[in-house]
């Protein structure tokens, strides 16, 4: 295990009834004011957006709407949340939604104590020095960005899909209330469980350095999102699977299972990203497509982790058996896991190829990644 530093400062408050506690949380830290992000007006239909705005009253605390955030967050609606948080003078951020929404709400946290345009904070030409506070209020469970620090945003201009992090965009609060996700529709469950999945895998089998004790973790985390998964396609009431679903989203990218590691990467985010930017695919549809075409490539070069997996994940000999196991898992729940599921055809590849030789040299690995290897993984995902 190699050094490492352990720094998580997000509390999460989880449980039924928990966004009723907004109000006070905000309070606590003497927030006056804030810019309320959103998606559709489901929250408004169902119920929460009035629970949420009651909170927020007892508590004399004022909040200007920014609704319309998309699946796949983009940078336009970045921008004018920005400007409608400086004219307003919010004091914080304010996430009501899934991963999208929270996503924005940090890229908007950031941006608003930028000087310059926000996306200089993604490419590299300036640094984080400073964010409003983000809190946020959970619907969906899948990217873990309620515990960790990182966004992710696309340009729709140059169809680039980059992120940020930083120690400043860490949400202060998260409220995750699994009962507020049981109206998540089917397909998104199944594309979260996919998510959950790569963020667990990218370095269970990559790292060069990974413990047996945190390839335990990813392992456990994997089991109960396939568990817990099937029940809720059953029964999407089924709180306590819901509960144990949320919790394990949001331990595969709190930092947990990558303290002690190292020399990892994230090829399967790297490539689906151009998925997303290009096609504006669901992220999770994106990667169940890419995660099997990728291990069949990769699995030569880390064999007695995949070896590994098979046995502790799908209880099956040899690598090419486990990737089949999961390959197999994804298509029994439906998600895709070709990409002519995805609309995309065999004309297509060279302009994704193009964009996911970008993407690795923004994620460091196109020494590995080259052209003729990231044909190869698309080409077995046709």
């Amino acid at each position: 295990m190699d050094n490492f530093t352990f720094f998580n400062p997000t509390k999460i408050e989880f449980g039924t009834g928990t966004e009723q506690l907004i109000g006070q949380h905000l309070a606590e830290h003497g927030i006056r004011k804030v810019l309320l992000c959103y998606g559709s007006d489901r929250i408004k239909r169902d119920g929460l957006f009035a629970v949420v705005s009651k909170s927020l009253a007892v508590h004399d605390i004022q909040f200007v709407e920014c609704g319309g955030i998309v699946s796949n967050p983009v940078l336009s609606k970045v921008r004018e949340a920005i400007g409608l948080a400086r004219g307003s003078k919010v004091e914080a951020i304010l996430s009501v939604g899934g991963g999208s929404v929270l996503d924005s709400a940090k890229a908007i946290a950031a941006g608003v104590r930028h000087d310059g345009d926000v996306w200089d904070l993604f490419i590299g030409k300036a640094v984080i020095e400073a964010a409003l506070p983000v809190f946020d209020i959970l619907t969906l469970a899948a990217t873990g960005s309620e515990m960790n620090n990182g966004a992710v945003v696309t340009n729709e201009a140059t169809r680039e899909k980059f992120a940020i992090s930083s120690v400043h965009t860490y949400p202060k609060v998260s409220i995750v209330n699994p009962a507020l996700m049981k109206t998540v529709s089917r397909d998104y469950l199944v594309y979260s469980a996919a998510d959950i999945i790569a963020h667990s895998i990218e370095g269970y089998f990559t790292a060069a350095v990974q413990p047996r004790f945190h390839s335990r973790l990813v392992e456990a985390i994997i089991n109960t999102v396939i568990e817990t998964t099937e029940t809720l396609l059953v029964n999407p009431d089924d709180y306590a699977a819901r509960a144990e679903f949320a919790w394990a989203s949001t331990q595969a990218l709190n930092g947990l299972i990558y303290a002690g590691t190292s020399g990892y990467s994230y090829p399967n985010h790297m490539i689906e990203h151009s998925l997303s930017a290009l096609f504006n695919v669901p992220h999770g549809a994106g990667l169940s497509v890419v995660i099997p075409a990728w291990m069949k490539w990769y699995h030569g070069r880390n064999p007695a982790q995949f070896e590994r997996f098979a046995k502790n994940v799908f209880g099956v000999t040899g690598a090419e058996q486990g990737i089949a196991a999961l390959e197999s898992w994804f298509n029994k729940i439906g998600t895709p896991t070709r990409l002519s599921q995805l609309g995309i055809t065999e004309a297509e590849l060279p302009a994704t190829i193009e964009n996911v030789l970008g993407n690795a040299e923004y994620f460091g690995v196109a020494d590995i990644y080259t052209r003729d290897v990231v044909a190869t993984i698309l080409k077995g995902a046709l």
